[in-house]
C-alpha cells in the first residue's frame, strides 16, 4: 500500500507519499480499500498540530473516506470482505489502504457513490445535530447559515430546507451566494457588499422583516459571530459549529439576557461517542434522505490523491464550495 505520511507536524509541505505495508485487521478492524477522501478544516489543522486529537507520529492523515472492505477482524460481524462502506475515523484515509475500526463503517446502499459517501458523514452529520437535535429546528422557522457555499453550510441549507424552514445563507462571494439559491436557499448575503458590522446586520435585518433569525448556524466564529449573534430573534438559538475563520469570539453575555436567546455548543463527535443509539438513528435517517434525493452533497472538485498538497492548497485559499475530494 500507499500513503501519505506526516512524520511530523509542521504542515503540509512535510508529508510524503511512502510504501507501507500492508497491514492485517486485528479484533474489531477492516481492512478497506480506499477509493475516495476527503478533504476536512481538521485535515489541516492536524498535519500543523493545531487540532485537539494529536496522534502518535507518524500517521496517515485523512479523517473520512470510503471504499470496499479487503478482510475483516476477530468479532466483526456486520461487515464482510467486498463490501462498499463509508468510515470517519479520524487518520488514515489519505492513502491506498488503512485499517478502520469496524464500529465507524457505515455499509453504504447501492445509490451511493464513491465519491459522495466520502464527503457524506462529517457534514450531514454535524448539520443534522446542530439543527435537529441541538436546536429543535421548526417548519416555518428562519435560519441563517453562515459559510454557507462551504461543506457543512451546504449541508445545513439542504437539511433546513427539508426540515420546512426558511433559509438565509451568507457567504463571500457572488458565486457563492448564486450556489446557495442553487440548493434552496431563501435569500443570500455576501459579507463582501455588506460588510461588518454595520452592514452585515443591516442585511440581516432586512432579510428577516426586522425579526431576525430564530437559529444561527456558525462554523465561522471570529468577527461574524457578535453582529449575527446581536441580530437574533427571541428565543434564538446560535449554534457554536467552528471557527473556520480563525480567532474564537469572545461575546458579550448580556446579549443572551436581552434576546431570552441561547449559545448551543455542536459537538457531533462526541454525541456519536456518548449517545451511539441516538447517532445510528440519525446516520440511518440521513442515508434514507440521499437515497431519496433530498440531500447530496456539493463537490468542489475530485483530484487524484497524488495531487493532495495541491487539494490543501485550494481550501487554504477560500476558493472551495462544497467538498474536495481525493481519488484513487
Amino acid at each position: 500500500m500507499h500513503a501519505w505520511l506526516c512524520e511530523n507536524p509542521v504542515g503540509v509541505d512535510a508529508l510524503t507519499w511512502k510504501e507501507l505495508p500492508t497491514p492485517q485487521p486485528g479484533p474489531g478492524q477492516v481492512l478497506v480499500e480506499i477509493k475516495a477522501a476527503s478533504l476536512n478544516f481538521p485535515d489541516l489543522l492536524i498535519v500543523q498540530n493545531k487540532y485537539q486529537m494529536k496522534p502518535e507520529l507518524p500517521f496517515v492523515p485523512g479523517s473520512e473516506y470510503a471504499g470496499v472492505v479487503q478482510a475483516v477482524g476477530d468479532g466483526v460481524k456486520h461487515l464482510k470482505p467486498g463490501q462498499r462502506v463509508a468510515c470517519l475515523s479520524g487518520t488514515g484515509g489519505f492513502g491506498t489502504h488503512t485499517l478502520a475500526p469496524a464500529a465507524l463503517c457505515m455499509p453504504l446502499p447501492d445509490a451511493f457513490t464513491d465519491v459522495d459517501a466520502a464527503a457524506f458523514t462529517m457534514i450531514y452529520a454535524t448539520s443534522w445535530h446542530a439543527l435537529m437535535d441541538r436546536a429543535q429546528l421548526r417548519a416555518g422557522e428562519t435560519v441563517l447559515v453562515l459559510g454557507a457555499a462551504g461543506g457543512v453550510g451546504t449541508a445545513a441549507i439542504q437539511i433546513a430546507k427539508a426540515a420546512g424552514a426558511r433559509v438565509i445563507a451568507a457567504a463571500s462571494t457572488d458565486e457563492k451566494c448564486a450556489l446557495c439559491r442553487s440548493l434552496g436557499a431563501d435569500a443570500t448575503i455576501n459579507y463582501s457588499t455588506h460588510p461588518l458590522p454595520g452592514g452585515f446586520r443591516d442585511a440581516i435585518k432586512e432579510a428577516t422583516g426586522g425579526k431576525g433569525p430564530d437559529v444561527i448556524y456558525d462554523p465561522v466564529g471570529g468577527d461574524f459571530a457578535e453582529p449575527a449573534f446581536r441580530s437574533i430573534a427571541w428565543r434564538g438559538r446560535y449554534l457554536v459549529v467552528g471557527f473556520a475563520s480563525g480567532p474564537i469570539p469572545a461575546l458579550p453575555l448580556n446579549l443572551t439576557l436581552l434576546k431570552g436567546a441561547s449559545l448551543v455548543g455542536v459537538f457531533w463527535g462526541d454525541f456519536a461517542r456518548r449517545e451511539p443509539e441516538a447517532n445510528t438513528r440519525m446516520m440511518g435517517e440521513l442515508a434514507k434522505w440521499y437515497v431519496e434525493g433530498r440531500i447530496k452533497p456539493v463537490i468542489d472538485r475530485a483530484m487524484p490523491m497524488s495531487e493532495l498538497k495541491a487539494a490543501y492548497a485550494r481550501m487554504g485559499s477560500r476558493g472551495v464550495m462544497g467538498k474536495l475530494v481525493l481519488v484513487n
